[in-house]
């Protein structure tokens, strides 16, 4: 087998977009739709206000998400989603839902025969 280089593995390249403690919480909510920032907020448990905004706009620089204002009076309005090229990553991301709902039912069922 030849040598791998961590620059040119394409799963390497795949995991560093959307590794992290949040990206892949930040992903799983936008995956069914746009979400405004204060509903991200309330739908992932742990996170601050600070981490959760670096961690959308490095999904922004990415082109992964996209942010969306309305700066419709009274409030400003904004709104991030999947962006044409983060809705390539949907298969992806149902795959690993489905793979991790499979995995976690496996580990309590191996934490229950212990």
């Amino acid at each position: 087998m030849r040598k791998m280089v961590r620059s040119e593995c394409p799963v390497a390249a795949t995991v560093d977009v959307i590794a992290g403690k949040w990206k892949p919480l930040i992903l799983y909510g936008l995956k069914t739709g746009p979400q405004r920032f204060g509903a991200l907020m309330r739908g992932i448990e742990g996170s601050t206000h600070k981490v959760l905004t670096e961690q959308l706009r490095q999904l922004e620089q990415q082109g992964i998400v996209q942010r969306r204002v309305d700066e419709k009076e009274p409030v400003l309005k904004v709104e991030y989603s999947l962006s044409s090229y983060g809705e390539t990553l949907r298969p992806i991301l149902n795959l690993m839902c489905d793979w991790g709902v499979v995995h976690i039912s496996r580990s309590k069922r191996s934490l229950r025969a212990v």
